[in-house]
């Protein structure tokens, strides 16, 4: 019965976005938006209007942003879209072309080349897979007609058109994800504006053209969150009784010190400090034995790229591929 409520409910979603809503200039929302930003930024009026004029409703980009019937979480399937020899092949090619860049990011930021190299394959497949909307239509479409994240992605319209007219960009020839992402690392336009940065010393940073300046802006990102340098990311944990599920509730930041593992019924793989933090990582499969990580400060900080530990758990083991993969061939 769940199952089939779900489906009415996506149904009527559906069908409720099938018509396409008045022309974005006529509605009162939109322009109280441009009102906003004429005041708060210093844009035109009538230059807004004429961009917003030529900026469609995209209904595929709610359908695809919709929350699909519910399924069952399994780690092992999720794992395996990322983990896989396609994206640890190209991995390495890509590792091969911009050991340069790697080599100097991992320098400057602290993070491991192998992590640039796995979250921007996890993301697009280095490049092949950077989304075909174009990023104004996206995000007018979420900031308007998708009342469940409108404040968020009329934020991130908002610094899609200040990324536009600081880069000198057009709006209409910037191209991503359903969502409004951009680029080869995939980065929405407030986190472009905060943290890519020029790597490649062209004078400009371009995310969708340059993998050296991807490369940088990832491992700046890393940094700006608090990538801890030189410190693991996770470890392997086994747990014993139920003292475990208050600490496996509480999230992904790390708020259990290592010290009290024993107490909690928490056994961790590698020895720890004391005084290391961790997060209690559940990553589950259906009909398989529930499998855990002592998520440490980096695991967090990889969350903060995307806020799933299977993302993150999927990260670390690409990255591990990646590195034996290498290794094997003598690099």
């Amino acid at each position: 019965m769940r199952l089939l409520a779900a489906a009415l409910l996506l149904s009527a979603a559906l069908a409720s976005v099938q018509a396409a809503p008045p022309a974005y200039p006529k509605r009162a929302e939109v322009k109280a938006f441009i009102t906003e930003m004429t005041q708060k930024h210093g844009f035109e009026q009538s230059e807004l209007e004429y961009l917003f004029s030529r900026t469609r409703h995209q209904s595929a980009v709610v359908k695809a942003i919709l929350p699909g019937a519910p399924g069952v979480r399994s780690w092992q399937s999720y794992r395996a879209r990322f983990v896989n020899p396609v994206r640890i092949q190209a991995g390495n090619e890509f590792w091969q072309r911009h050991e340069e860049a790697l080599s100097r990011a991992e320098r400057q930021f602290g993070v491991p080349a192998e992590i640039i190299v796995a979250i921007i394959g996890v993301e697009t497949v280095y490049g092949r897979n950077m989304g075909n909307f174009r990023v104004i239509d996206a995000l007018a479409t979420l900031a308007f007609d998708y009342p469940k994240r409108a404040d968020f992605f009329r934020g991130e319209l908002e610094s899609f058109l200040l990324l536009a007219r600081e880069s000198e960009r057009d709006v209409f020839s910037v191209k991503g994800s359903y969502a409004g992402a951009i680029g080869i690392p995939q980065f929405m336009p407030s986190s472009y504006r905060r943290y890519a940065v020029d790597f490649d010393g062209s004078g400009s940073t371009d995310l969708r053209g340059s993998p050296v300046d991807a490369i940088g802006s990832v491992a700046n990102f890393l940094k700006a969150h608090g990538w801890d340098s030189g410190n693991p990311i996770a470890a392997a944990a086994t747990v014993l009784g139920q003292s475990h599920r208050e600490l496996a509730d509480a999230g992904l930041k790390p708020s259990a010190r290592a010290a009290d593992s024993a107490a909690l019924g928490v056994s961790i793989a590698t020895p720890l400090e004391p005084e290391t933090l961790y997060a209690l990582i559940e990553l589950e499969t259906p009909n398989q034995p529930m499998q855990y990580l002592a998520g440490l400060q980096n695991f967090w900080v990889i969350t903060r790229y995307n806020r799933s530990s299977f993302y993150a758990a999927s990260v670390i083991e690409l990255a591990a591929a990646l590195k034996t993969e290498r290794i094997a061939n003598g690099k």
